[in-house]
């Protein structure tokens, strides 16, 4: 896991070795183990590098013998397939991330295909006078990219590229909408006038600092579902699951597991069991003092099933005041999902001891967990509805903007799932791992993670298994009312006290009921933020702050995210102290 940027001059000079001292500075949370720069032919690389596999010869740069560079983020978990598949190339080193090089010498810009992992990757190759940047199918990693009239210039983030002068914090309007209406934004363009993502499994070939030719590798196959009986769709389960647990294991340092007692993680942590002779070092958050269920007896029974060492980290009130304004800053590209805060502090406690842990993320999306995959599947007469079809500020009379733009980007999605020959929920499916996974879940991980220099793996986003589990029948997904059935019968099998028929568990922040003992106070400072005022109401957003419902907290709770958020990434304030003391900071 690591920070990777670069630079592509239009006129062939060399990149100004300043801004690429700037890019290394800046992405250096991510990587705290050393750095590397690449410059050649008008072009510069840099990377700064977390070491998880081949800790003595992996640094980055890597070079192949036609004359190639490559830096990477992320980890090629079929490496060792690959190096067999290769037998005829002399390894300079035993990084995962060279086999790729080496590939990509054989294949060209399509050598992503054969890759089974998490990444990001730029490859400058002078010989043919190109860069191609590309990225994996799921969009685990991230990678950003701006285009002037004098440079083309990527990097891991884009906080990045604006510290180093290459883009500036402008926002896009439209954008900010939507990141209100839905907490994240869809699609290549960011809320950032001018930065761009390079989009999950695409690949951008780069000359004379102008796109040229872009490709993707779809994360999901075409085609309805394949029959398949239940029994043997739980035997194929087991060796997939299997199968990428060993995989997501694959480090030369010490692993672990954020746990949580859902259907999910808990499956991860089942398998990890199997797979590990010691046990498993999980990690879980509870948050004390709340109306909400404590679930802290049935975490810690699981662990103790599954032979697991379980790290509780508190997260509670004060943390809530005093910690948001530090994890709303390690967000550059803007997820307001309230599953940041405990996802943050558990990555500050597990980097203590590890560099390494797998999650749960991505078995919702595969396997259909959400509610709102069991509404596609009933008419409109008795409650079905599109995803996403009403944002959290609708009917509250906040936004002054009311229309429905915010769902463009949502929209696109929903036209290009169209095209291939799905059922109803695997088009839901699809349209969540097209944005909200990348775009919300993925980014929340990543950033929460990197802020600590530890590395986030998600085996049930590896392609094994997302083709198994999208292409199960609707019926091995959605049964009985509840979803994610066949991994719940798995799971049932394999850890008993699972009470894997029970509904969905999970990190439950209670932030509404926080923010709600403070309203007044709170609603007057939200409300006199010029980035809150340029797009809401005051007078209805000191009203929200005063409300007892669901929907107002949730509101409530995606403002004030926003605020403290524009602060410091787009006004360039918001410094030390708790989230009362920067919002009222008026410098």
């Amino acid at each position: 896991m690591c920070g990777i940027a670069g630079i592509m001059t239009r006129d062939g000079r060399p990149p100004d070795s300043r801004v690429l001292d700037r890019l290394i500075e800046n992405l250096g949370h991510r990587g705290p183990d050393g750095d590397g720069k690449h410059l050649s032919y008008g072009v510069g690389m840099v990377q700064t590098r977390l070491a998880i596999i081949d800790l003595e010869t992996g640094d980055q740069p890597l070079y192949e013998p036609g004359g190639a560079a490559l830096v990477a983020n992320g980890e090629i978990y079929n490496y060792r397939e690959l190096r067999d598949e290769l037998d005829d190339v002399r390894f300079a080193t035993r990084s995962d991330c060279e086999p790729p090089l080496h590939l990509y010498r054989r294949e060209g810009p399509r050598f992503s295909h054969r890759l089974r992992g998490m990444y990001a990757i730029a490859i400058h190759d002078p010989a043919e006078s190109r860069l191609v940047l590309t990225r994996d199918p799921f969009g685990i990693k991230p990678l950003y990219y701006v285009e002037t009239p004098t440079v083309f210039a990527f990097a891991s983030e884009p906080q990045a590229l604006i510290a180093a002068g290459l883009a500036t914090p402008e926002l896009h309007p439209g954008h900010r909408d939507e990141l209100l209406q839905t907490q994240f934004t869809c699609g290549a363009e960011t809320i950032y006038q001018g930065i761009q993502r390079v989009l999950p499994g695409e690949t951008l070939v780069v000359r004379s600092a102008r796109v040229v030719d872009r490709h993707r590798r779809d994360a999901l196959a075409a085609g309805p579902p394949a029959f398949l009986s239940e029994d043997s769709a739980l035997q194929e389960l087991d060796r997939v699951l299997e199968d990428s647990v060993a995989m997501h294991q694959r480090s030369d340092v010490p692993y672990g597991l954020f746990f949580s007692g859902g259907i999910d993680s808990t499956a991860v942590l089942a398998m990890m069991a199997r797979l590990n002779d010691k046990p498993v070092n999980a990690f879980t958050a509870s948050f004390p003092e709340t109306a909400d269920p404590d679930q802290k007896a049935l975490v810690r029974s699981l662990a103790e099933q599954c032979n697991a060492t379980l790290t509780e980290v508190e997260f509670g009130e004060q943390d809530f005041w005093t910690l948001l304004p530090q994890v709303v800053a390690d967000i550059d590209d803007p997820a307001a999902d309230y599953a940041v805060l405990p996802t943050w502090k558990l990555a500050q406690t597990a980097a203590q001891d590890l560099k390494v842990v797998l999650s749960g993320e991505g078995g919702d999306e595969l396997f259909a967990g959400y509610g709102r995959y069991r509404s596609v599947l009933r008419p409109w007469w008795m409650g079905g509805r599109t995803i996403r079809s009403k944002g959290a500020f609708d009917g509250l009379g906040v936004l002054r903007e009311t229309g429905t733009a915010w769902r463009d980007g949502i929209a696109s999605a929903e036209a290009r799932v169209a095209e291939f020959g799905w059922t109803p929920l695997q088009r839901a499916q699809a349209i969540d791992c097209a944005d909200w996974l990348p775009n919300d879940l993925l980014t929340k991980l990543d950033r929460c993670l990197m802020a600590h220099g530890l590395e986030g793996r998600t085996p049930f986003l590896d392609p094994v298994v997302a083709g198994f589990a999208f292409g199960l029948p609707d019926a091995l997904k959605v049964k009985k009312h509840r979803g994610k059935w066949l991994l719940r019968r798995w799971l049932d099998k394999t850890v008993p006290g699972a009470n894997a028929f029970e509904r969905k568990r999970g990190f439950t922040v209670p932030v509404s009921e926080w923010i709600r003992r403070h309203g007044t106070r709170l609603g007057e400072l939200v409300a006199a933020q010029p980035a809150v005022e340029a797009a809401c109401r005051p007078d209805r957003v000191r009203r929200l702050y005063l409300g007892t419902g669901k929907r107002e907290g949730f509101a409530a709770w995606t403002l004030l995210f926003y605020a403290l958020w524009h602060k410091h990434h787009v006004e360039g304030a918001g410094g030390d102290g708790d989230v009362f003391e920067v919002l009222a900071d008026r410098g």
